[in-house]
Parts: C-alpha cells; structure tokens; sequence
C-alpha cells in the first residue's frame, strides 16, 4: 500500500479482459505438483448416459479432478470481494484501455507509462475449489451401469465368432484386456487407481468370447464359482491358504468332459478378489499364484450368499438359517468364521428379531442415516410442561 514515502503505483484497467479461473489446490495437491515427478492430471466427467444412470446428490452436472490415486470434485465458490489479476504494463499503453492518468498521450495515441506500472487484466468474482466428500469417490456405481450383467452363459453365441474373437484377445495378450478396461473407465470420474479398486470389488472381467466385452457377475454367479472352487479345492487337496497356482485351481473347476463352467476371466476375477492383499498383481499383470485371506473370504462368502438368498425384506432368512448354509459354503477349517459380527457394517437389516436380509451397497449410506435419527430420536426425552422448561432456562 502506498505512504506518503513511497511512489504510487499507476494501476490501468485493459478491455476487453481475459478469461481466468481461479483454482485453490490443497496442500497434498500443491506437493504432488510441486515434486520432481509430478503426474499428469486429469478433468473427468461421466458421460451424459452414466450421468443419467448415476445421478449426482447435487442434481447438478460435474466435473473431478482425478490424480492417478485420489479424486476431487471441483465446486465454484462465490466471493464478495473481486479478485483482479495484474500484470506488469509493457511501457505504452492504448487510450482505450485506460480512463484517467495524468500524463498526455503522444501523436501515436499511445500514453507513455512508467516500467513499475501495472494492468489489471482480468477480474474473478468467484474461484473454484476442490472438495472430497466424507464418504470418498467411488467407481463401483458407474461400473454397474457400465459394464453387463454376467449370470448364465450364454447359448446363443456364434461358435465361429467366439473363436475368432478367442485367436484375437491371445494375440492381444494383457494389452488387449488393459484397452477395455482403459475405454470402460474413460467415462468413469474417479481416479485410475479407484477406477482398477471398483474394478476388483465387483469381481468384474473381459471375456473374449462375449466380443472382447466387460462383464459383471451377478451374486448368484459368483456364489457358483465360489462352490466349484471349493468343490474342485476338496477333490484336488488345494489349501486355499497356501500359495497355490490358479492354473491348477482352474483346472478342478471344469466338468468332467473339460468344458468350462464359465469364463476363466470370471474365476480368474473372483481369485484376485479373495486373494491376499500382497499377492494381488495389478489388473494388466495375469494371476498365477494365490492365496485366499480367510476373514476377508468368509466374510464375502456370508455376504454374497445372503446377496442371493435374501436381496430383499420381502424375502428375509431366518438367522440360524443363514449362518448353517453360511458354514456349509466354507472350508471344513474355516466354519468358525460364519458369525454375524464377521459381516461388515451395514450389509444386512432385520426386518424382526430372528430374521436378516441383505442391503445393496447403493443404500448403506441411506439405511445408516436413517438408523442414527432413529435413535437419537429414542433417546430424545419427551418435552416437558412450559413452567418445567422455564426453570431449566433460569437455571443456566
């Protein structure tokens, strides 16, 4: 600010302004950016049929700013007091872009400024802001809607195209099946590295034989290939515990002609699921050798199978019920795992005191709400008679 030791600053106004937006980035962010292998970043959006099938909480359309690992929600933020970008003046300066100085202009029309004058040549009544709601991103919703549903194989599958369609993904190789999922997860407005976690959750796959196409498997499927791995683990003496090689595991699974009972690519996605955490390659990389975490595994046992049996209230399974199929699903080892507290938070509801249904992870968040104000509304006391409640207010 200038005093009156100090010079002041000739300050031009240039028209017509530039066009700026005003991003504050977050410490991590600044870091990330900052650092000698800053990655490249990218501004995502779904497409306006995943728009439609996901719609945002805010009714609004969106844009994310996507790290390789983390997202951020981009949201515009009204501000009061203008910001003007400046810049220094080059020396001359048009009369059009200036109102009142003390100088005179030459014949040229040009005004003659001072080398330590400056413009303004933009003005930001608002700047943007990167949000990350409490509850994270997430890319399984948008690949439920993007990817097709896998519950039977299907019989009506030309058997030349299928293939043709085979010869062409070996030929592909990991980089074939990398390219679907690349162009699955374009739309997709979660960072790459959430992008490949949903893409594990939901035990998605590829199949050459469907035309290079990206697949989902229903509960019902999964729990199939979860009873032909654990049918096929008893005849063949594979401890899922130990380090075993998927190759073999495949193997026990197929019918006793050697056709198979479903895709590859599906047993292969449910392995990598179940898997420990160590062992799990990333999704370009091919699964060889595995082995299951036994919590992690029964748990999604319990929760897939009561997924199948119990999707709904209307169809709720009596507790002792569930936990006696729950265990006949596990490794003879591994029954004692078939226990309610095992199930993660929010996965089933009783509708009474002796049965359980199972809740879509889409109305978790709902379903959790709903359950806090219903309590706290139990624990609310009942108000009381007005002379009662003015004691209490003269005692504070």
């Amino acid at each position: 600010m200038a005093t009156q030791d100090t010079r002041a600053i000739l300050l031009t106004h240039t028209y017509p302004q530039q066009g700026f937006r005003l991003l504050e980035l977050t410490p991590e962010l600044d870091a990330l950016l900052s650092s000698a292998d800053a990655p490249v970043l990218e501004l995502k959006s779904p497409s306006n049929a995943l728009a439609k099938a996901v719609p945002d909480v805010s009714g609004q359309e969106y844009v994310n700013l996507c790290t390789p690992t983390k997202t951020y929600r981009i949201r515009q933020v009204q501000s009061s007091n203008s910001l003007h970008l400046l810049r220094p003046s080059a020396g001359r300066i048009s009369r059009a872009d200036i109102k009142v100085v003390e100088e005179e202009a030459g014949e040229s029309g040009a005004l003659n400024l001072p080398d330590d004058s400056v413009s303004a040549i933009a003005k930001c009544g608002s700047t943007l802001e990167l949000h990350t709601p409490p509850d994270g991103f997430s890319a399984v919703p948008f690949l439920e809607k993007s990817l097709r549903l896998y519950d039977r194989r299907s019989e009506d599958v030309d058997e030349d195209v299928m293939m043709e369609e085979s010869d062409a993904i070996e030929d592909m190789g990991a980089t074939g099946m990398q390219k679907v999922r690349e162009q699955i997860c374009a739309d997709v407005p979660v960072s790459a590295e959430q992008c490949e976690q949903g893409w594990v959750d939901i035990c998605a796959f590829v199949d050459a034989k469907s035309g290079l196409t990206g697949w989902r498997p229903s509960a019902r499927m999964r729990l199939n290939v979860w009873k032909r791995i654990l049918d096929g683990t008893i005849l063949q003496g594979i401890d899922l515990e130990k380090q075993f090689l998927v190759e073999d595991l495949w193997k026990s699974v197929l019918d006793d002609d050697e056709s198979e009972p479903f895709p590859r690519g599906l047993l292969e996605a449910v392995v990598r699921k179940l898997c420990t955490a160590d062992e799990r390659p990333a999704l370009p990389d091919a699964i060889k050798w595995a082995s299951l975490e036994r919590v992690e595994c029964s748990s999604w046992v319990g929760e897939t199978y009561l997924a199948v049996t119990a999707p709904t209230a209307s169809s709720a399974i009596g507790r002792s019920e569930f936990l006696q199929a729950w265990k006949d699903c596990l490794p003879e080892s591994w029954r004692g795992e078939a226990s309610l507290s095992k199930l993660q938070n929010g996965v089933y509801q009783s509708p009474d005191p002796t049965t359980i249904f199972f809740v879509e992870p889409s109305q978790r968040q709902q379903v959790a709400k709903a359950a806090a104000g219903s309590a706290a509304a139990a624990k609310a006391k009942p108000t009381r008679n007005w002379h009662e409640l003015l004691k209490t207010q003269k005692r504070h």
